[in-house]
């Protein structure tokens, strides 16, 4: 309970001035309003905390072991002395262990020494630190510290906390609620000294300024936002979208652009060597087929340019392959010590490796990309379009190609030529001659929801656009079968030669981004944003971290992506789907408009009772219709209105045909205030018509204007949410239950300073609610008739 909220203050303030006057029955009802609504409040905190608490669970780092011979994937909290921890380019290390294996490992120790540069860590032994991110290489280490025991347990640090950003809505809440708190104080103040010096009776001067900042000031719009967002964080996480905190929900509604990978995202990640083709006699084996002698050189070459320990899904296949037909035969060499590794460079798309054979000799073999496997054979321009030709005639049905190259036992390529025996290998795969080999074409099914969850993001207005380090053929293919508008594609090499304007000119129209190296994600990103788009950007590497910081909603992978990919990313997709990322995308405007809609409602419901709290200070000798405890009373049907109601509303059957909110939009628009005075000016109207009529004395006046309030409350409810939900009208029924509740007992009428109502006065309230929410549910479809 927070006992400094603005309204308990009041409150506690018009108990302390009920007491004074010596009216300790009121001041003992509102003292227990006050208890109530503090526990309602804390029922409603309680869910936010519950809410970011479960957040917080989801988004704990995870650790790779292997323990007792499984491969597990834990919170770093559940890894124990012993594991064996894999370490993978892009991971947080999540204990301090000492080194067992390495290639080419580098890791970043900023965290804990300050030292900018990544350092190298290969000698077997070697400790390895929690909270190092690894910058390169890969590795296994066993774990020899976990938790407080661990270096940075030492330093007191924890990577799992993370204070997340106030959103947009969060500061134009704070800006608003304090500018109209100072704003309605001091209005207070000024005409309780006026009503005071005029009347001589300070008391009531004071009760009355106090009840008119009661009916004034926003209280719940700061826990109806908070509340919202925090639940609508938890409430992704429960279709697989995790929000590493609730900014993100807000962000979702103004996305204009999706752009996302291909492989894993939009397809399956289920890669399947579906085709070989041996070069350059060009004989074809198809999957399922027997692997004839022709196709085993292709095959081993292709293993040879794999990893041993692959996570990779084309290197996986490879493997797969390689172990169905190639088992107990001479072609697979687990026994050949590997000499050194050439990794894909941004101007060279090719993967080499350089092992040692048993009798000492060195094989070197390569895989990559069609055109620069051409480029890493040194094919004249006719030989090179032959390559490339056969490369495409594969690449059009969609499958994915690698081009298979040899290692030559010849002359290097430059001058003074390394000795092809030498002791040290050489620097660059370049320095080597080769040949191509043959093709392994991939097939890599697109997920089956794929196209309905592009027609629904496109039918909401939002583009949708596919990276991929694909061949452009094969992306167009891919691109086609997803339902993507036609048109060019762009590569990397026309990202490299594009001017930034240029660029953003041609966006427009494009797509397909194919052959994208990750870094130029960014450029990509900043591309769209120049264009005018709302920009969310998935990725899962280390290299597109800084896209994922600069997109407006960067979007993590959780299965494949790496540690620090998640940690850049706003959203992170569970099982890496893209039709996950299209139901956030709904459900983040589901959010919005609900929040919306509670906002509004707020607004409408105060307007009335700001007027009745204002009239006696504005009319001298006026009397006090609304006292503190029946505005304290009225908060226990506007507040669980605001919040569980109005949150737990479905979504509206065209919200994912409406176009993206504008990011600048305010939290009040211009549409919200119109709605929200139309509906609270008619109920004003209908309550000051109670509040002076005639004939009637000052306990049957409140009687009505406060029983008035209460089925408004529900009937505005019911106006402003879904009229055929359950929720709306369970949300109705809270002020219609409480007017009943208060008819049902003489003695609980006593207590509020009511009088009973004669059956007239009755037929009288009802008659003028429902023409106040008639007049409001009419006024409020032609707004939405007008609306463009």
């Amino acid at each position: 309970m927070n006992w400094l909220e603005p309204t308990t203050l009041l409150l506690l303030a018009c108990a302390l001035l009920y007491g004074l006057m010596g009216e300790w029955i009121d001041a003992a009802i509102l003292l227990a309003f006050v208890l109530g609504i503090s526990l309602l409040d804390a029922v409603q905190q309680q869910r936010s905390s519950h809410a970011l608490a479960e957040l917080a669970r989801l988004s704990a780092p995870r650790a790779h072991v292997r323990r007792d011979g499984r491969d597990l994937e834990l919170s770093t909290d559940q890894v124990r002395l012993g594991d064996l921890l894999r370490l993978e380019e892009g991971d947080r290390v999540a204990a301090d262990a000492a080194l067992t294996e390495a290639v080419g490992l580098w890791l970043d120790e900023s965290l804990l020494t300050g030292e900018s540069l990544p350092v190298a860590r290969t000698e077997p032994g070697e400790r390895v630190l929690a909270g190092s991110l690894v910058a390169g290489g890969r590795g296994w280490a066993t774990v020899v510290a976990v938790a407080e025991a661990t270096e940075l347990g030492r330093l007191g640090t924890s990577l799992a906390t993370v204070q997340p950003p106030l959103t947009r809505l969060q500061r134009q809440t704070r800006r608003l609620t304090s500018r109209l708190t100072v704003m309605a104080l001091a209005l207070c103040a000024a005409l309780a000294v006026i009503q005071g010096v005029s009347s001589g009776d300070w008391p009531r001067a004071l009760l009355a300024a106090l009840a008119l900042a009661l009916a004034v000031l926003p209280n719940e719009i700061p826990v109806v936002l908070a509340l919202f967002l925090a639940l609508g964080a938890l409430r992704l996480a429960r279709i697989g979208v995790l929000a590493r905190w609730p900014a993100a929900v807000e962000s979702l509604g103004s996305a204009t652009v999706l752009a996302v990978d291909k492989t894993g995202t939009l397809t399956e990640n289920r890669m399947g060597v579906q085709q070989l083709l041996t070069w350059p006699d060009l004989k074809d084996w198809q999957a399922g087929t027997p692997l004839e002698e022709p196709f085993h050189q292709l095959m081993e070459l292709a293993v040879l340019a794999s990893r041993g320990d692959p996570v990779d899904a084309m290197e996986l296949a490879i493997q797969r392959l390689a172990a169905d037909q190639l088992d107990d035969t001479e072609h697979l060499h687990p026994d050949w010590p590997l000499e050194r590794e050439y990794p894909l460079q941004s101007d060279l798309l090719v993967f080499s490796r350089l092992w040692r054979d048993g009798d000492g000799d060195l094989q070197l073999a390569a895989k990559g990309a069609p055109e620069a496997i051409a480029d890493l054979c040194h094919l004249d321009g006719e030989g090179s379009a032959a390559l490339l030709a056969a490369a495409d005639g594969l690449a059009t049905r969609g499958l994915r190609v690698l081009a298979v190259a040899r290692g030559l036992d010849g002359a290097p390529q430059h001058d003074p030529p390394p000795p092809w025996g030498a002791t040290e290998p050489a620097a660059a795969a370049h320095d080597y001659p080769f040949e191509p080999v043959g093709f392994l074409a991939l097939a890599d099914p697109l997920r089956a929801e794929v196209p309905a969850a592009i027609a629904t993001a496109r039918g909401a207005g939002v583009r949708v656009v596919m990276i991929t380090g694909d061949s452009p053929v094969t992306a167009r293919s891919i691109a086609d079968q997803a339902g993507l508008p036609p048109g060019p594609v762009l590569t990397g090499q026309d990202l490299r030669t594009l001017a930034p304007r240029e660029l953003a000119e041609a966006i427009g129209a494009v797509s397909v981004f194919a052959r994208v190296m990750p870094q130029q994600k960014l450029q990509l990103v900043r591309a769209l944003q120049d264009a005018g788009e709302v920009v969310a950007m998935t990725g899962d590497g280390v290299n597109d971290v800084l896209a994922l910081k600069a997109a407006d909603i960067g979007v993590a992978m959780g299965k494949r992506g790496t540690a620090v990919a998640r940690e850049s990313a706003d959203l992170v997709l569970l099982r890496d789907t893209f039709s996950d990322l299209v139901l956030a995308l709904e459900l983040g405007r589901r959010v919005d408009a609900n929040l919306h809609r509670a906002l509004g409602y707020t607004l409408a419901i105060h307007l009335p009772i700001a007027a009745l709290g204002l009239m006696p200070l504005l009319l001298p000798g006026q009397a006090l219709i609304l006292l503190p405890v029946h505005i304290a009373l009225l908060h226990l049907v506007i507040d669980p209105a605001c919040t569980v109601m109005f949150e737990a509303l479905p979504a509206t059957p065209g919200l994912m045909r409406q176009p993206p909110r504008p990011p600048e939009a305010p939290l009040f628009g211009p549409d919200t205030w119109r709605h929200s005075l139309t509906q609270g000016a008619v109920v004003m109207v209908a309550a000051l018509v109670l509040a002076f009529w005639p004939d009637t004395d000052t306990a049957s006046r409140r009687s009505l204007v406060f029983s008035l309030l209460l089925l408004a409350g529900g009937g505005l409810v019911w106006l402003n949410g879904d009229p055929h939900s359950r929720i709306t009208a369970a949300g109705a029924g809270i002020g219609l239950g409480l007017w009943l509740l208060l008819m049902a007992f003489p003695a609980l009428q006593r207590v509020l300073q009511l009088a009973p109502l004669t059956p007239d006065q009755i037929l009288t309230l009802l008659l003028t609610t429902a023409g106040a929410l008639l007049a409001a549910g009419l006024l409020g479809r032609s707004r939405v008739r007008r609306r463009p």
